[in-house]
Parts: C-alpha cells; structure tokens; sequence
C-alpha cells in the first residue's frame, strides 16, 4: 500500500475545520484545475480528472470532529482510501491532515504517486486558504 501524506496548521477551531470536511460539496474548492464535471452531495462526489479517469467516492466513516474517510462508491483503476483527520491544536487552531492509501502495483506507483502527493499537498494548501 502506498501512503501519501500531507499536513497544514488551519487557522479555525477542529469544528469548523470538521464540519467543511465532513460535507463533500465542499471538496470541489480544494480540488487542482484538473479536476472536472463535479457533481456531488453531502455524502458523495463524482468527478473527472483530465487525461486520467473518472471517480466517484462516498464518505464511508465519520468520526465528528476527528475523521472522515471517503472511499470509491463505483469501480475505481486501484483500491483507494482518502482520510482527513484534524486535532485541536490548543490555540484555537487545527492540525488537518490528509492520507491518501493507494494499493498501487510498482509501475503504477512510479506513475501515480508524484501526482496523487501533489494532489494531497494541493488540497491541505487550499484547505488552509479557504478556512484562513
């Protein structure tokens, strides 16, 4: 399993931070230009990623104000979990970090593992833009 990382120190309360996360409709703002034709509700988003393929995922755990873990709903090229975790970090302002698990073989993680690194830093960078 590959495991991709990335962390970012938001200027909001672990509440405010859990509830943008926890509502799928708001993952389209931290999403990369690449990304396409979304749709999507509190529970699930459907997308395209240009040149690549399209996903569709649905939140498959909540832990309030702690996880959030959303996984393929439809066929996905290789098994993937995307999980958000934020703590309070005593300030008034919250650690949020994000892992993306991919079971990816050697020639795919030799393809897909720069890209979905740059994806997770991406979505921790706008996370902290969006919610500074």
């Amino acid at each position: 399993m590959t495991v991709i990382e990335s962390v970012a120190t938001i200027n909001r309360p672990v509440d405010q931070v859990y509830a943008f996360l926890a509502d799928m409709n708001n993952h389209q703002q931290l999403m990369p230009e690449n990304i396409y034709n979304w749709t999507s509700t509190t529970d699930e988003a459907n997308f395209t990623i240009q040149n690549m393929a399209k996903l569709a995922l649905k939140i498959s755990s909540r832990i309030e104000n702690q996880e959030l873990i959303a996984v393929p709903s439809e066929k996905a090229p290789f098994d993937l979990e995307l999980k958000w975790t934020v703590s309070d970090n005593g300030d008034g302002t919250t650690i949020a970090t994000h892992i993306i698990s991919a079971d990816l073989n050697m020639m795919m993680k030799m393809l897909a593992a720069g890209p979905l690194q740059k994806l997770a830093d991406h979505q921790t960078s706008r996370l902290a833009e969006i919610l500074a």
